[in-house]
């Protein structure tokens, strides 16, 4: 078995070992929402224990204040420590894959779409991981692992291709730094998606429950932090992230120049990426000045994500101009 070949199925070892991940963090989700339940019912219970039921008079038992009850135990969600357990083993894998293909390739390994979905999806995870280290979003877990086993498993099917030898304009030191910054940035606009669609959730829930409804969404969602919080929290990556792609936008057109002597050419894919530069943009600026919040601001995060995929996925398979590199 060629290294190659061996990076294949270490990268499929991963996929499968991410789609463990993905189900610990789907039944850490259910039991969150039993959490929630059980915390309901107990809320809902008489202030009082031991209080006297019908006549008792004075043969009655005292009443207890509730309070006097010794407190129910924290719950450590085992299986969101399964999930994330998973999800280093996978990134091991991943990673190990990702290494062997460039030591196969003699080169990084990310010039063409299957490579730069490897390395993209490995960065997701490697600062999903990192940024648990520091706060627990473990609760995202089944957001940011569906998305990773969608992405790099519909890559390994898809956007296979041979080791070839890279094409001249590939020849550069922008390749390593403009694409891995690229993936980089990637990465933080991710979990900004996942926080975000979850802010939609937890505000759409708080309306319910400020309106006195009966149902007011997922149980789980009672777990998590408000939807300010998870909004502030997007908000923090999502500015990680333009910068780092404000870069991306300025390295590739100094590689452009080097290239295609001209910095700027409105090629397709140069166009798509200053979209993205200027949703995001007008996020943070909306944000910032305007006083979006809620719906919108979250939306904003949301169509500027599904615009980095649209622009990694149709442009490079559809689109004609002089980023063909997919290698399809």
């Amino acid at each position: 078995m060629d290294l190659d070949s061996l990076s294949i199925l270490l990268i499929w070892t991963a996929i499968a070992i991410y789609a463990g991940a993905f189900v610990a963090f789907a039944f850490d989700l259910a039991a969150r929402s039993q959490a929630a339940g059980d915390a309901q019912t107990a809320a809902q219970k008489p202030a009082l224990v031991g209080a006297s039921v019908g006549g008792g008079g004075a043969a009655s038992a005292p009443a207890v204040p509730a309070t006097a009850a010794p407190a129910a135990p924290r719950r450590r969600y085992v299986m969101a420590r399964i999930g994330m357990a998973l999800t280093v083993l996978g990134f091991l894998f991943h990673l190990t894959g990702t290494v062997l293909r460039g030591i196969a390739a003699e080169r990084v390994p990310w010039a063409n779409m299957y490579e730069f979905a490897m390395m993209g999806t490995l960065l997701i995870i490697a600062v999903f991981i990192a940024v648990n280290i520091w706060m627990d979003l473990r609760y995202l877990g089944t957001f940011i692992l569906g998305l990773i086993v969608v992405l790099l498993g519909g890559a390994a099917t898809s956007f296979y291709v041979e080791i070839v030898p890279l094409m001249d304009p590939l020849k550069s030191v922008w390749l390593i730094i403009h694409v891995f910054v690229a993936s980089l940035s990637t990465a933080f606009f991710g979990l900004a998606f996942a926080l975000s669609v979850l802010q939609l959730m937890q505000g759409r829930r708080e309306r319910r429950l400020a309106a006195g409804e009966a149902k007011i969404g997922p149980g789980f969602l009672a777990t998590l932090p408000v939807a300010d919080r998870l909004e502030s929290l997007a908000y923090r990556f999502v500015t990680v992230g333009f910068i780092l792609w404000t870069f991306t936008l300025i390295a590739g057109s100094i590689w452009a120049q080097e290239s295609w002597g001209r910095y700027w050419g409105f090629d397709v894919k140069e166009t798509w990426t200053f979209i993205i530069w200027v949703v995001y943009a007008g996020y943070i600026h909306a944000r910032a000045t305007r006083g979006w919040r809620g719906a919108r601001s979250a939306w904003l995060s949301i169509i500027g994500f599904a615009a980095v995929i649209f622009n990694f996925t149709i442009v490079n398979m559809f689109f004609k101009g002089l980023h063909a590199y997919s290698g399809l």
